[in-house]
């Protein structure tokens, strides 16, 4: 499932050797207990022409939680931030951010970060190759 979200409980007992009811039975706990936290398909930014993935570095200027709160909700209501990590280290965040050409992420990075008091300094790093992409996580057989 972690694979396609199309795939049906028809093709899982194929692939596991369950009845199509045994793996309702076991699915819909982990959906009530957000193991499975969202069904979802990925979209080729690419192919609409965001041709860009950009890695940001932020460093905030005064940590005080409120702040770091109003940072968070500011990330979470940008589109074009895919990922935001509340970090440990010399850095705060890292951000992820799609983009259809640089300067659709210097206009980007106007609004967010130079209109924003708190920020002390941010670094851009672009991605040139998207080597691997993916939310999927092992799993280890022994703990089920």
């Amino acid at each position: 499932m972690q694979d396609s979200n199309r795939t049906t409980y028809e093709q899982i007992p194929e692939q596991t050797g369950l009845s199509p009811t045994a793996v309702q039975r076991r699915v819909k706990p982990m959906c009530e207990q957000q193991i499975i936290s969202s069904d979802v398909s990925m979209v080729n930014a690419k192919a609409l022409g965001r041709a860009m993935t950009l890695i940001v570095r932020i460093s905030l200027e005064r940590e005080h939680i409120n702040l770091i709160d109003l940072f968070k909700k500011e990330m979470l209501q940008r589109e074009e931030v895919q990922q935001c990590y509340y970090v440990t280290g010399s850095t705060d965040f890292i951000i992820v951010v799609t983009a259809f050409d640089m300067g659709d992420y210097e206009r980007f990075t106007r609004d967010a970060f130079f209109d924003n008091a708190n920020i002390r300094s941010f670094q851009t790093h672009v991605v040139m190759d998207a080597v691997k992409v993916g939310l999927t996580l092992p799993i280890d057989e022994k703990q089920n």
